[in-house]
């Protein structure tokens, strides 16, 4: 049986954490979605600190730009500084359209930039379509740190 495709949500909206996992878990394939509402959480997290100790290594973050205490910006610019994390492909799922937002994001590391659309049957169909090339068409790099790769 093939391994699940882990993916960190980092998003601060619960609504928006509903309706994303709800969406990824339909599915044709297997994933695991791990959640966390900020930039420090999701750092906790990637690093294996405190309770997340036995955390897996995701596959793909999907992550917010607008959260509170460390924003997303700030979380690229710190994950992708990180030799054992920088790998890991982060799609920005965000509101903002704004170009400099767009150009920010790319200088940051982001590996794709996707604008959220207001309407849940839209947001549904751009959910499938990251999951649809990310998680079918996309060779995604080995998981763990490099020490622990095959």
């Amino acid at each position: 049986m093939p391994r699940p495709i882990d993916i960190l949500l980092v998003e601060d909206d619960p609504g928006d954490v509903e309706l994303t996992t709800e969406t990824l878990k339909e599915a044709k394939m297997l994933v695991e979605i791990h959640t966390a509402e900020n930039g420090e959480q999701a750092l906790a997290y990637l690093r294996k600190e405190g309770a997340h100790r036995d955390a897996s290594d995701p596959d793909l973050i999907l992550l917010d730009l607008n959260m509170p205490i460390m924003d997303g910006r700030e979380f690229l610019r710190v994950m992708k500084r990180d030799d054992s994390l920088r790998k890991i492909p982060v799609v920005v799922l965000t509101t903002s359209s704004a170009d400099e937002e767009v150009m920010r994001s790319y200088d940051l590391g982001a590996n794709c930039y996707v604008t959220k659309p207001v309407g849940l049957e839209q947001f549904s169909k751009v959910v499938h379509a990251i999951e649809s090339f990310w998680l079918t068409v996309v060779k995604l790099p080995p998981r763990g740190h490099p020490a622990e790769r095959r």
